[in-house]
């Protein structure tokens, strides 16, 4: 019998043993780790993954989390062999027992730690005997080959715990908003009741099943001595309360992240992404990612109420008796939420407003005065009568979206919530809330690295994850002019130079009709004009000579240097903005402006590490022998050189920033003029109301807004940038340089400062109003600035003239 016994147990190690998984792998095996995406200042931004893990080595897990683990899950890990005989062969007694009273309970398990690892890691969850077996063959071949404390921490990280965590870590930061050195006693206990069924014994939907539960795992410990038994006391008495992560901790950028996540996939591959734990440090700035979004929000509310129409209530529910229950059941829009509205049901109306309800049976009204934009919007696109009364807006029953009305919102046009809004209060008075149909893009950047600090590419994410800054090709319109302007300058040209502002037709070449480009009021001109003031008021006419006088060879060469367009056409159309660019790249042309003409790349990403900490991207690629591996014994701090390619003439350059200074001074964005600092920029808008832009900055920011529909419509009349995009700029400006002292923009060597008068171009008498106008030496007004070839002529001096065939103006208002 003993001999039949040995050969049926050697026979049935063979047989099992046969096909076993290597489990040799264990030793260098690394689990899929959650990649985080962190902030500029290391808050987080997003985690991508497989599954929600956080590796963490079993030297750095506080020991009370493997004590609770181990007297709730195998108290003789470290004394058995990788399985427990004894507690095998109690739970057998069990089984039997439940089998002879015909119970259908699940099977009592007996598996140790090491079991449990090679269930998971190699095997099936099959309820099989034939898995049972080879799970305890593994078991005791894994005890052999591997040190306790290497299965201890695979288990320990690959374990499931319910919620989405996958391991111990994952886990704390889930279910408590902790890292496991900050866990008390009570919350380990919790975590190391959970294996068993994690679901079973979450604590948000089964409270006492959770308490139950995480007391056994105490009493265990107590068994154990794992606790002193005053902690494990004090650890029962407690409550099981989960917490999420602090929202200061958490920064909210979703198209930002979103943007991140398709570059690290291109680099990195679904793998890389999604199982290799990278760390992941941006650019983004967490003061100036919600200024962007809110301004961008605010802008577009702006736009729609004025414009867009009320297009009714989002729903309609029976206001009779039981509303609230009714209105619970309703979901909330998408969009409101990442606005922080709420979702209101209409009760009655009235001549001063409407009553309005919320799902905890709270009351509060919308005063009329916050209704009145509401006019509504008919079928062929058109606008009704301002509404008399609410009941021309909304009806009982209706389903509406609101925030609470501020103090500061006497104007109808409230400032956006950056946070969720409190519950609702009954008595409180609330704003009428509509989701834009319009939509937009906001981009901040430094203009001397490139990094992107803030990306807004839409209202909301929850509705469209179209970005639109870099995504949404438009035609920039009168924003494209810059660089037509920068190109003369680089061509003799002045800010001073005058050329004629007046009707004008050019020639396209053989089949082609004349070009004849007009104002943005066609029927003004002001005759001989300053290349500045042009610049300032935007005039289509002086850009259209200053394009057949240079050449739009010249002129598409600087657009593509700048990066706006990768291959410009050759047509004169394109000096008016008729090409397409996206807002990040227009942002960024108009950054190197600001930097003083050298080529930077737009990044949103500064460094990635491996899951080692082992640096595999940065960024900035700056020669620097004194910045790594350097023990630091107060030596000077390196110096780092500028690689930065100069493309374009510093002093011209200059000379287009102080142009654009004027624009926000005395032209087109004088909306932008209340931030009270140095600032210059431009406006664009096409000639058919459809795109709406201001790109600016000061010496150390930049940051361009685009306003359009996403299928290309009307905005309006007047809708200009200036009226639409400038103030968004504005506001998210005011925020961004509160605390910034103003700095005036850096002036670079070779300039000549002379005090003009910038309606002539000429110098500026005393007592009269003049600024201070940048020149090239030799160009000062007064001398003589060198000859300017056009065409057959040669002109000089102060008012040169470009000369172009002139004759009267036709078709539409061209770009400004």
């Amino acid at each position: 019998m003993a001999i039949a016994g040995g050969a049926v147990v050697g026979l049935t190690l063979w047989y099992f043993g046969r096909d076993l998984p290597n489990y040799q792998q264990l030793a260098h095996y690394e689990p899929p780790i959650t990649t985080r995406v962190h902030a500029g200042d290391g808050r987080l931004l997003a985690e991508y993954s497989t599954e929600r893990r956080v590796f963490v080595p079993i030297g750095a897990i506080p020991k009370r989390v493997i004590n609770a683990f181990l007297s709730a899950e195998d108290k003789n890990f470290y004394s058995h062999r990788g399985v427990d005989p004894v507690s095998m062969f109690r739970a057998a007694l069990t089984d039997v027992g439940r089998w002879h009273s015909n119970s259908k309970r699940r099977p009592v398990g007996a598996s140790t730690i090491t079991q449990q690892v090679a269930k998971n890691m190699l095997l099936s969850n099959e309820l099989t005997v034939s898995r049972k077996i080879k799970e305890i063959l593994l078991a005791t071949r894994i005890d052999e080959a591997l040190p306790k404390d290497r299965i201890l921490e695979l288990y320990l990280n690959e374990i499931y715990l319910g919620s989405g965590a996958y391991g111990v870590e994952a886990a704390a930061l889930i279910y408590f908003g902790k890292s496991l050195d900050e866990l008390s006693l009570s919350e380990a206990a919790f975590l190391a009741g959970l294996p068993k069924a994690p679901n079973n014994y979450n604590p948000t939907r089964y409270p006492q099943q959770a308490k139950a539960r995480r007391d056994w795992v105490l009493d265990r410990m107590a068994e154990d001595s794992s606790a002193p038994d005053k902690e494990i006391q004090a650890a029962r008495a407690e409550p099981i309360v989960t917490r999420r992560r602090e929202e200061a901790e958490i920064v909210n950028g979703p198209y930002f992240a979103e943007e991140v996540r398709r570059d690290l996939l291109a680099r990195y591959g679904d793998k890389g992404l999604y199982e290799s734990g990278l760390s992941v440090r941006t650019s983004l700035d967490s003061k100036l990612q919600p200024a962007a979004d809110k301004a961008l929000r605010d802008g577009l509310i702006a736009y729609d109420r004025g414009h867009g129409g009320w297009r009714g209530a989002v729903g309609h529910i029976d206001p009779g008796p039981n509303w609230p229950a009714r209105l619970a059941a309703e979901p909330l829009t998408p969009g409101a939420a990442t606005a922080g509205w709420q979702l209101a049901l209409v009760l009655r109306t009235d001549n001063d407003g409407a009553e309005i309800g919320f799902k905890g049976g709270e009351t509060g009204r919308i005063p009329f005065a916050q209704m009145r934009w509401a006019r509504p919007l008919h079928d062929d696109g058109t606008l009704g009568a301002f509404p008399r009364n609410a009941a021309d807006v909304a009806k009982p029953g209706d389903l509406v979206l609101v925030e609470p009305l501020r103090e500061t919102a006497k104007t109808g046009n409230p400032p956006m919530a950056a946070r969720p809004q409190p519950p609702a209060r009954s008595g409180d008075f609330y704003n009428l809330c509509q989701i834009p149909e319009v939509s937009g893009a906001l981009v901040a950047m430094d203009p001397h690295t490139g990094r992107v600090l803030a990306m807004s590419g839409g209202f909301s994410f929850e509705i469209s994850q179209f970005n639109r800054a870099t995504q949404a090709k438009r035609q920039p319109g009168s924003s494209i002019k810059p660089f037509v302007y920068l190109t003369a300058l680089e061509h003799g040209f002045t800010p001073s130079t005058v050329v004629e502002d007046g009707p004008v037709s050019i020639s396209q070449g053989e089949g082609m009709p004349l070009w004849t480009p007009g104002n943005y009021n066609s029927n003004k001109f002001r005759g001989p004009t300053p290349l500045r003031v042009a610049l300032e008021l935007s005039l289509n006419t002086v850009t259209a000579r200053l394009a057949e006088s240079i050449g739009m060879e010249a002129i598409g060469e600087t657009i593509e240097k700048f990066g706006i367009m990768d291959h410009m056409p050759r047509l004169y159309a394109m000096s008016l903005g008729a090409g397409e660019t996206t807002p990040l790249r227009h942002t960024a042309a108009y950054a190197m402006l600001d930097n003083g003409g050298k080529r930077i790349t737009p990044t949103l990403i500064d460094r990635v590490q491996g899951r080692d900490g082992k640096t595999i991207f940065q960024a900035d690629q700056r020669p620097c022998e004194g910045c790594k591996n350097v023990e630091w014994n107060h030596q000077d701090v390196p110096v780092i050189p500028d690689t930065r390619e100069q493309i374009s003439d510093p002093v011209s350059t200059f000379q287009i920033v102080e142009m654009l200074e004027g624009v926000v001074q005395r032209g087109t964005a004088t909306a932008v003029k209340a931030v009270g600092k140095p600032i210059a920029g431009k406006t664009g808008t096409t000639n058919d109301w459809q795109d709406a832009w201001f790109v600016g900055f000061t010496p150390d920011l930049a940051a361009g807004v685009f306003i359009g529909y996403d299928d290309p419509a009307f905005l309006g009349s007047d809708e200009t940038g200036g009226h639409l995009a400038a103030p968004i700029f504005r506001d998210f400006m005011l925020v961004a340089l509160k605390d910034a002292p103003p700095t005036e923009f850096r002036t670079p060597p070779g300039v000549q400062m002379v005090r003009v008068n910038p309606e002539t171009g000429e110098p500026a008498g005393a007592g009269q109003p003049g600024i201070l106008e940048g020149y090239k030496a030799g160009t000062e007004p007064g001398k003589d600035r060198g000859r300017l070839p056009l065409g057959d002529e040669v002109v000089q001096g102060v008012t040169a003239r470009v000369p172009v065939r002139a004759t009267p103006a036709s078709g539409t208002g061209g770009r400004y």
